[in-house]
């Protein structure tokens, strides 16, 4: 049988920690938080870490790191999440592209669709992701899937104007 885990610090008496765990709304907290209220009232750490669904070992470690730091450090810390694939720079840069528009002689293309700009993600920052993603980061960057309706980039603007004056109305 493992040694006794002692509790320095003396600002909460068990009903105050159960009381926080009541406030809390981490359930991973709300746990730790009873557990070092059970050891405080002298209960074998055995039995506190089984009650409260942990090993006595990781008990242990959680006193300890509530000595440290008292209430707040029992909360569980987010995990950090994967990398992003584009830096906020190249996000931008994406933007400013999207924004902009494809060039019809050197992109081949008269307006983006995420097939499009996956091949461009691919060819300047060499990240391949699927069109979904290319989506969502659209989304991400406050922008649209939604296009205006394209138009030939070598339509004549006047020659309409002309015809719409001629064209007679209904």
């Amino acid at each position: 049988m493992g040694a006794a885990v002692a509790v320095t610090r003396d600002e909460f008496t068990p009903p105050q920690l159960r009381a926080a765990a009541r406030a809390s709304e981490d359930p991973a907290q709300v746990r730790r938080l009873l557990a070092v209220a059970l050891v405080l009232e002298g209960v074998s750490r055995q039995q506190a870490a089984e009650q409260c669904g942990m090993d006595r070992q990781t008990l242990r470690d959680w006193v300890h790191r509530y000595n440290e730091g008292g209430v707040a450090s029992l909360q569980s810390r987010p995990s950090p999440g994967r990398t992003p694939l584009l830096t906020p720079e190249q996000k931008a840069e994406l933007k400013t592209l999207v924004v902009a528009g494809p060039d019809p002689e050197r992109d081949k293309v008269v307006r983006w669709r995420c097939v499009d700009l996956r091949a461009e993600v691919a060819r300047r920052f060499g990240v391949e992701v699927r069109e979904g993603t290319i989506g969502g980061w659209l989304h991400g960057l406050g922008l649209t899937r939604l296009q205006p309706r394209p138009h030939h980039p070598k339509k004549d603007a006047a020659a309409q104007e002309a015809y719409k004056k001629t064209f007679p109305s209904c």
